[in-house]
């Protein structure tokens, strides 16, 4: 795969160091992050074939696999690759994992009836990088795209601007982010916080907009 010009830090830093350095999430913050997938994938039905991307080391996937979905992977990392399809093994779960860029993928419109892209927006430096990929994951989604942000306005937000651990994080308000799917011909459902007003990561579910008759 060609890399594009812009190679943000969050598309290339994961090689075998990084990849597993990622894997190690302090249990607490685990837990919090799948049950704000768990609120959001309510609006979802168990019968949905779900494409995680970039799927990491796989948790969402697997996670959503034991739910009763129909869940698969594909990340652009070998690394990361490598351990999901480890970790999907031990498990004995179904789920297929593949190589894939997120800018470009190789799927048919509306091959998967959701996507969901966990902990990547906040990566995207610029508005050209964003669009792109949100037109990408709803041309593969047939009804849903599950799409996790970092807001701007929470307390977390402002002490990481403040302390200067922003870099290469890229909060974006909710009206940006539905300019973006409203664009790509999807509406928003409903937006999920982990914790409102203090925490920073939020998880939206658009659906496509259904065409007039």
């Amino acid at each position: 795969m060609t890399e594009p010009k812009v190679a943000y830090p969050g598309r290339v830093k994961y090689d075998d160091k990084q990849s597993g350095k990622y894997q190690r999430r302090k249990p607490h913050k685990h837990r919090a992050e799948i049950r704000l997938i768990d609120r959001a994938f309510q609006r979802i039905p168990k019968n949905h074939r779900v494409l995680d991307v970039p799927c990491g080391g796989g948790r969402v996937m697997m996670h959503l696999a034991q739910k009763g979905y129909f869940a698969s992977g594909a990340d652009l990392s070998e690394s990361m690759i490598a351990i999901a399809r480890e970790n999907v093994f031990e498990k004995n779960l179904p789920c297929h994992v593949e190589r894939q860029d997120l800018e470009k993928l190789t799927y048919n419109d509306g091959y998967f009836d959701t996507i969901v892209c966990f902990r990547l927006f906040h990566h995207f430096p610029n508005v050209e990088i964003r669009q792109r990929v949100v037109t990408e994951l709803c041309r593969v989604a047939g009804k849903f795209v599950v799409l996790s942000y970092f807001s701007p306005y929470s307390v977390q937000s402002v002490r990481r601007k403040l302390s200067g651990k922003d870099k290469d994080r890229y909060a974006t308000p909710l009206a940006e982010v539905e300019g973006y799917f409203r664009h790509a011909g999807f509406r928003l459902v409903e937006d999920f916080a982990q914790m409102r007003v203090l925490h920073t990561l939020h998880l939206a579910v658009f659906a496509r907009r259904e065409k007039k008759k």
